[in-house]
């Protein structure tokens, strides 16, 4: 085999391995009997003023205090692009209807580019119910034992996620904010989430 033929053969035969990986060692998935298991909905407090906390070259404002119990639909890490030096996770959460299983089973879900997409053939609750009942979370851990605790967990897990929605502003003025409600959609509709304590429910 000459230079060339190795240089394409080996991108070939990563790829391969890793193709091989993903369909035979998914990533794991929990499933739950039909029913809700999350019946409340997140409770969000406006701070005022404000809480200032200092990260890495960013200074994050806490806008509202955040306590959220949620099924996991969805999860993407990232390591590339700005809001990764803060945010190596996003998690796409529901409650309501949007943890019961049997609504889900009828719901496609994915995230990508730091957004949650969903797709259904046939609506099982109606669209709006959809919308206010589950968001995509971009994940700031506070720390490195949260960000562990954050990445032990699997699509499938409830739990309970307490912090602070933020606003983030770098020293050369790049800045990301937080919605700061759970019924608005499309661009600008993802939480910034401050992560101070971590609890698997289920």
């Amino acid at each position: 085999m000459d230079s060339l033929g190795k240089k394409l053969f080996i991108p070939f035969i990563l790829f391969a391995l890793v193709f091989i990986a993903v369909k035979v060692f998914p990533e794991k998935t929990i499933e739950h009997p039909a029913g809700v298991l999350v019946k409340e909905p997140p409770v969000q407090v406006v701070l005022d003023p404000p809480i200032y906390i200092e990260k890495d070259d960013y200074i994050i404002t806490a806008k509202a205090s955040f306590n959220l119990k949620g099924r996991i639909l969805s999860i993407e890490n990232y390591s590339t692009g700005r809001e990764s030096d803060l945010s190596p996770i996003d998690f796409a959460l529901g409650w309501g209807p949007m943890s019961d299983q049997a609504v889900l089973d009828k719901i496609e879900i994915s995230q990508s580019r730091r957004w949650y997409r969903w797709e259904t053939d046939k609506f099982p609750i109606p669209r709006r119910q959809i919308e206010i009942n589950s968001a995509n979370m971009h994940i700031i851990p506070a720390n490195d034992k949260v960000e562990d605790k954050l990445n032990d967990l699997y699509q499938g897990n409830v739990v309970q996620l307490i912090g602070y929605l933020v606003y983030v502003k770098g020293k050369d003025n790049w800045f990301w904010k937080s919605s700061l409600t759970r019924e608005d959609t499309g661009n600008h509709a993802c939480e910034v989430f401050y992560v101070e304590e971590v609890t698997l429910l289920i």
